[in-house]
């Protein structure tokens, strides 16, 4: 336990939980019991080679499970796929070469891992999964394991457009694990996660779970509307780290600052056509400024807003074409028909500061808990070059 504490305290995105008893010396109740003592995304590293255990991973705790190519028929690749992601879980479909790439595309993998190591003779080489990266889709998650060593490998995957890497030795005789983790992500930040549109203390108690970076109140007019009174009520249990942000489109000056004096919101997310001025007088009253575009870009490049947002539209929940968006030179925040399945496919192409979510994660009955995780877990895992650390079992 001590060492995947040490691993969540220093900043590691997910942990990877060695289950296989016979070769690796794993057991299942580690993940149990790593689940009980961190709360991040696990991975349950075994060989998946029946439908049990993936209902087993579920149960214990895991939120991925890995999917190795040379063990598995086509048709077990595809089957165990599809009964991840009704159980709501990811998987790493593990591929060695251009083929097994091929045959883990055509199941339908969103996340694929090519490990350096040639396990026939364990030798390494870091180029490997370099080599093959051209291979996967920009929409698809490609991750680096073993071999990685130094910041000057992983900076050559970040080049090689690798997404995130798998570190086991590296970290385990790191003495100060959270400055190696530090010096191997080099300068690459995490991208940051805003759920919108909460509306009830139940939406509340789901964003405080998912922890993501900001939390959005709706003062314009639709479906998400809430009045201050309410977003104050909100905003006093929403845990105190998590940024308040409020939505307006054309509102007048004194609502905005009202809401900025109250202490409900501290970013004001704009979506009309609020003059310049009108930022200029909202960040002279400490707030910061989010000024959203939706396909019209003409005075991008002029706003004064700490922030720019791109979107389809105001809760449209259209997806933007990721492919046809101009430069933006300020920290940007991208939206429009994001979901848990689609986010780590908009982050590898846009590379934005932040993602914004509303309706993508909602349920019936507002923002549903295990979508709302999954997004931000999604995000957190696509951020350019992350880390996954493999934890030694024997030592846990």
């Amino acid at each position: 336990m001590a060492t995947a504490q040490a691993y969540a305290a220093a900043g590691a995105n997910a942990i990877s939980v060695l289950t296989e008893p016979t070769y690796f010396h794993g057991d299942i109740q580690y993940l149990r019991d790593i689940r009980a003592a961190v709360d991040m995304p696990l991975l349950r590293k075994d060989f998946t080679i029946d439908p049990y255990m993936i209902y087993e991973a579920r149960a214990a705790g895991a939120n991925l499970i890995l999917l190795i190519v040379a063990i598995l028929t086509d048709r077990q690749l595809h089957d165990y796929l599809e009964l991840a992601q009704q159980l709501g879980l990811a998987a790493i479909v593990e591929a060695h070469d251009a083929a097994e790439i091929k045959r883990a595309l055509a199941a339908n993998a969103r996340i694929i891992g090519v490990n350096n190591r040639d396990l026939r003779d364990f030798s390494v080489d870091l180029h490997h999964s370099a080599n093959l990266r051209p291979l996967v889709p920009q929409n698809v998650l490609f991750i680096a394991e073993s071999g990685i060593k130094t910041p000057a490998d992983t900076a050559e995957l970040r080049a090689a457009g690798v997404n995130a890497v798998l570190i086991g030795e590296t970290l385990m005789r790191a003495p100060d694990k959270q400055a190696a983790i530090t010096a191997l992500r080099g300068a690459t930040p995490m991208v940051k996660v805003k759920i919108c549109g909460l509306m009830t203390p139940d939406d509340v108690q789901v964003v405080n779970a998912a922890h993501p970076d900001f939390a959005g109140f709706v003062f314009a007019p639709g479906r998400h509307q809430i009045s201050l009174k309410r977003a104050q009520q909100l905003r006093a249990n929403l845990q105190a780290d998590i940024i308040s942000v409020g939505v307006f489109v054309n509102a007048p000056l004194d609502e905005m600052l009202a809401a900025i004096s109250s202490h409900a919101i501290s970013v004001v997310q704009l979506h009309g056509d609020e003059p310049e001025a009108i930022v200029q007088m909202l960040q002279e009253r400490g707030a910061q400024v989010i000024r959203v575009f939706q396909n019209n870009y003409d005075h991008l490049p002029a706003t004064r807003a700490d922030y720019v947002m791109l979107d389809a539209g105001a809760g449209s929940g259209q997806q933007l074409d990721w492919h046809a968006l101009p430069p933006v030179t300020k920290p940007l925040f991208l939206a429009g028909g994001l979901n848990p399945a689609n986010v780590a496919a908009a982050i590898a192409t846009v590379h934005p500061f932040a993602v914004d979510v509303s309706s993508g994660v909602e349920g019936k009955h507002g923002k549903d808990a295990q979508l709302t995780q999954a997004f931000v877990r999604n995000a957190r895992l696509a951020a350019n070059v992350q880390t996954i650390m493999e934890g030694n079992n024997q030592n846990e």
